[in-house]
Protein backbone atom coordinates (compact mmCIF):
# COMPACT_ATOMS: atom_id res chain seq x y z
CA UNK A 1 0.00 0.00 0.00
CA UNK A 2 1.68 3.61 -1.16
CA UNK A 3 1.75 6.00 1.90
CA UNK A 4 0.26 8.77 1.80
CA UNK A 5 2.93 11.75 2.05
CA UNK A 6 1.30 15.62 2.80
CA UNK A 7 2.64 18.09 0.49
CA UNK A 8 6.44 19.68 1.52
CA UNK A 9 3.73 23.04 2.38
CA UNK A 10 1.53 21.13 5.20
CA UNK A 11 4.46 19.78 6.57
CA UNK A 12 6.46 22.79 7.11
CA UNK A 13 3.10 24.69 8.48
CA UNK A 14 2.53 21.64 10.99
CA UNK A 15 6.26 21.90 12.11
CA UNK A 16 6.17 25.85 12.56
CA UNK A 17 2.86 25.08 14.52
CA UNK A 18 4.79 22.55 16.43
CA UNK A 19 7.28 25.46 17.37
CA UNK A 20 4.35 27.91 18.23
CA UNK A 21 2.70 25.25 20.95
CA UNK A 22 6.45 24.30 22.51
CA UNK A 23 7.24 28.06 22.72
CA UNK A 24 3.89 28.92 24.89
CA UNK A 25 4.77 26.41 27.50
CA UNK A 26 8.24 27.43 28.42
CA UNK A 27 9.07 30.54 30.85
CA UNK A 28 11.92 32.18 31.33
CA UNK A 29 14.53 30.08 32.26
CA UNK A 30 14.03 27.84 29.56
CA UNK A 31 13.77 30.59 27.19
CA UNK A 32 17.37 31.58 28.44
CA UNK A 33 18.87 27.67 28.43
CA UNK A 34 21.47 26.69 26.21
CA UNK A 35 21.19 24.64 23.68
CA UNK A 36 23.63 22.02 22.21
CA UNK A 37 24.41 24.62 19.31
CA UNK A 38 27.57 25.98 21.23
CA UNK A 39 26.46 29.52 22.93
CA UNK A 40 23.19 29.28 21.81
CA UNK A 41 20.06 29.64 23.73
CA UNK A 42 16.55 28.53 22.94
CA UNK A 43 15.63 31.96 22.22
CA UNK A 44 18.26 32.07 19.64
CA UNK A 45 17.21 28.63 17.98
CA UNK A 46 13.66 30.17 18.23
CA UNK A 47 15.23 33.59 16.11
CA UNK A 48 17.03 31.73 13.85
CA UNK A 49 14.41 29.13 12.73
CA UNK A 50 11.38 32.04 13.02
CA UNK A 51 9.74 32.34 9.01
CA UNK A 52 9.26 35.62 8.06
CA UNK A 53 6.91 37.10 5.64
CA UNK A 54 9.03 38.51 3.38
CA UNK A 55 10.82 35.94 2.69
CA UNK A 56 8.12 35.05 0.37
CA UNK A 57 7.32 38.69 -0.97
CA UNK A 58 10.89 38.32 -2.42
CA UNK A 59 10.61 34.93 -3.53
CA UNK A 60 7.42 36.38 -5.58
CA UNK A 61 9.51 39.03 -7.06
CA UNK A 62 12.44 36.54 -7.96
CA UNK A 63 10.25 34.49 -10.27
CA UNK A 64 12.79 34.13 -13.72
CA UNK A 65 11.41 31.59 -17.01
CA UNK A 66 13.81 28.86 -17.67
CA UNK A 67 15.16 25.77 -16.18
CA UNK A 68 16.87 26.41 -12.12
CA UNK A 69 20.49 25.91 -11.93
CA UNK A 70 19.55 24.16 -9.01
CA UNK A 71 16.77 21.88 -9.38
CA UNK A 72 17.25 19.56 -5.51
CA UNK A 73 17.25 20.32 -1.86
CA UNK A 74 20.00 18.02 -1.75
CA UNK A 75 21.81 20.02 -4.19
CA UNK A 76 21.24 22.96 -2.42
CA UNK A 77 22.78 21.74 0.84
CA UNK A 78 25.95 20.60 -1.42
CA UNK A 79 26.57 23.79 -2.15
CA UNK A 80 26.24 25.57 0.98
CA UNK A 81 27.92 22.17 3.11
CA UNK A 82 30.94 21.60 0.44
CA UNK A 83 34.19 22.61 1.67
CA UNK A 84 34.98 26.30 2.11
CA UNK A 85 31.27 26.97 1.62
CA UNK A 86 29.33 29.41 3.71
CA UNK A 87 27.85 26.04 6.13
CA UNK A 88 31.40 27.02 7.12
CA UNK A 89 32.82 30.10 6.39
CA UNK A 90 29.54 31.89 7.56
CA UNK A 91 28.52 30.19 10.50
CA UNK A 92 29.35 32.77 13.05
CA UNK A 93 27.65 35.70 10.96
CA UNK A 94 24.89 32.87 11.00
CA UNK A 95 24.91 32.94 14.56
CA UNK A 96 25.25 36.79 14.97
CA UNK A 97 22.04 37.23 12.69
CA UNK A 98 20.26 35.00 15.05
CA UNK A 99 21.21 36.52 18.31
CA UNK A 100 20.77 40.35 17.09
CA UNK A 101 16.75 38.98 16.23
CA UNK A 102 16.75 37.24 19.28
CA UNK A 103 17.56 40.36 21.36
CA UNK A 104 14.95 42.66 19.56
CA UNK A 105 12.00 40.21 19.37
CA UNK A 106 10.45 39.18 23.00
CA UNK A 107 9.35 35.26 22.79
CA UNK A 108 5.73 36.48 22.13
CA UNK A 109 6.61 37.82 18.61
CA UNK A 110 8.58 34.68 17.89
CA UNK A 111 5.78 32.70 18.50
CA UNK A 112 3.50 34.45 16.46
CA UNK A 113 5.68 34.24 13.54
CA UNK A 114 5.39 30.81 13.51
CA UNK A 115 1.97 30.77 14.48
CA UNK A 116 0.89 33.53 12.30
CA UNK A 117 2.86 35.08 10.02
CA UNK A 118 4.56 32.43 8.60
CA UNK A 119 1.64 30.08 7.95
CA UNK A 120 -0.18 33.07 6.22
CA UNK A 121 2.40 34.02 4.34
CA UNK A 122 3.13 30.39 2.88
CA UNK A 123 -0.11 30.23 2.12
CA UNK A 124 -0.58 33.55 0.21
CA UNK A 125 2.53 31.47 -1.90
CA UNK A 126 0.07 28.67 -2.42
CA UNK A 127 -0.17 29.80 -6.22
CA UNK A 128 3.62 29.02 -6.51
CA UNK A 129 4.06 25.50 -8.18
CA UNK A 130 6.67 23.65 -6.37
CA UNK A 131 8.66 23.61 -10.45
CA UNK A 132 8.72 27.48 -10.45
CA UNK A 133 11.96 29.12 -10.45
CA UNK A 134 13.66 31.67 -9.07
CA UNK A 135 16.60 33.82 -9.19
CA UNK A 136 19.15 33.32 -6.32
CA UNK A 137 22.13 35.61 -4.94
CA UNK A 138 23.95 32.60 -4.50
CA UNK A 139 22.90 29.98 -6.36
CA UNK A 140 21.96 31.52 -9.73
CA UNK A 141 18.05 30.08 -9.84
CA UNK A 142 16.56 27.38 -7.60
CA UNK A 143 13.22 25.49 -7.99
CA UNK A 144 10.29 26.82 -5.73
CA UNK A 145 10.07 23.21 -4.16
CA UNK A 146 13.84 22.67 -3.07
CA UNK A 147 13.80 25.61 -1.46
CA UNK A 148 10.32 24.35 0.97
CA UNK A 149 11.79 20.85 1.68
CA UNK A 150 15.33 22.67 3.16
CA UNK A 151 13.07 25.10 4.97
CA UNK A 152 11.14 22.09 6.51
CA UNK A 153 14.28 19.94 7.27
CA UNK A 154 16.21 23.39 9.05
CA UNK A 155 12.73 23.22 11.09
CA UNK A 156 12.87 19.60 12.19
CA UNK A 157 16.67 19.44 12.82
CA UNK A 158 16.61 22.03 14.69
CA UNK A 159 13.42 21.05 16.69
CA UNK A 160 15.72 18.42 17.63
CA UNK A 161 17.93 20.35 18.68
CA UNK A 162 14.71 21.99 20.61
CA UNK A 163 13.74 19.61 21.98
CA UNK A 164 17.42 18.01 23.26
CA UNK A 165 16.91 21.17 25.45
CA UNK A 166 13.27 21.47 27.16
CA UNK A 167 12.46 18.41 26.01
CA UNK A 168 9.05 17.55 24.58
CA UNK A 169 6.97 15.12 21.68
CA UNK A 170 9.00 14.00 18.76
CA UNK A 171 8.76 16.16 15.49
CA UNK A 172 5.73 14.75 13.59
CA UNK A 173 6.37 11.07 11.51
CA UNK A 174 6.51 12.78 8.07
CA UNK A 175 8.76 15.38 8.54
CA UNK A 176 11.51 13.21 10.30
CA UNK A 177 10.92 10.79 7.52
CA UNK A 178 10.78 13.42 4.50
CA UNK A 179 14.54 14.98 6.51
CA UNK A 180 15.73 11.06 6.88
CA UNK A 181 15.13 11.18 2.70
CA UNK A 182 16.98 14.50 2.26
CA UNK A 183 19.99 13.79 4.23
CA UNK A 184 20.98 10.77 2.95
CA UNK A 185 20.04 11.89 -0.75
CA UNK A 186 22.84 14.78 0.28
CA UNK A 187 25.63 11.78 0.50
CA UNK A 188 27.58 10.14 -2.45
CA UNK A 189 25.37 7.54 -2.58
CA UNK A 190 28.09 4.50 -2.89
CA UNK A 191 29.70 5.29 0.24
CA UNK A 192 26.34 6.28 2.44
CA UNK A 193 25.04 2.79 0.73
CA UNK A 194 28.36 1.12 1.63
CA UNK A 195 28.81 2.83 5.40
CA UNK A 196 24.95 1.95 6.03
CA UNK A 197 25.38 -1.51 4.77
CA UNK A 198 28.41 -2.02 7.22
CA UNK A 199 30.76 -2.35 3.77
CA UNK A 200 32.89 0.25 4.46
CA UNK A 201 34.15 2.63 7.46
CA UNK A 202 34.23 5.55 5.50
CA UNK A 203 33.36 9.06 6.90
CA UNK A 204 30.35 9.98 5.04
CA UNK A 205 28.74 11.57 7.97
CA UNK A 206 28.13 14.46 8.72
CA UNK A 207 26.71 16.17 5.39
CA UNK A 208 25.15 19.33 6.59
CA UNK A 209 27.08 21.46 9.28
Amino acid sequence: MTRHIPPTTELLTEAWHSWAERGKGLDAEAWARGTRLPDWTVLDLYAHVAPTAEAFTQLHAALVDGPAKVETAAGILRFFNQPGGLAHTAAGHVAAAAKQVAAGTDPAGLIARFEVEGPAALAGSADLSPDAVAAHPLLGSVRVGALAEVALMEATVHLLDLIAAVGGPPPADAALHATRALLAEVADPVAFIEAAAGRSDAAVLPVIR
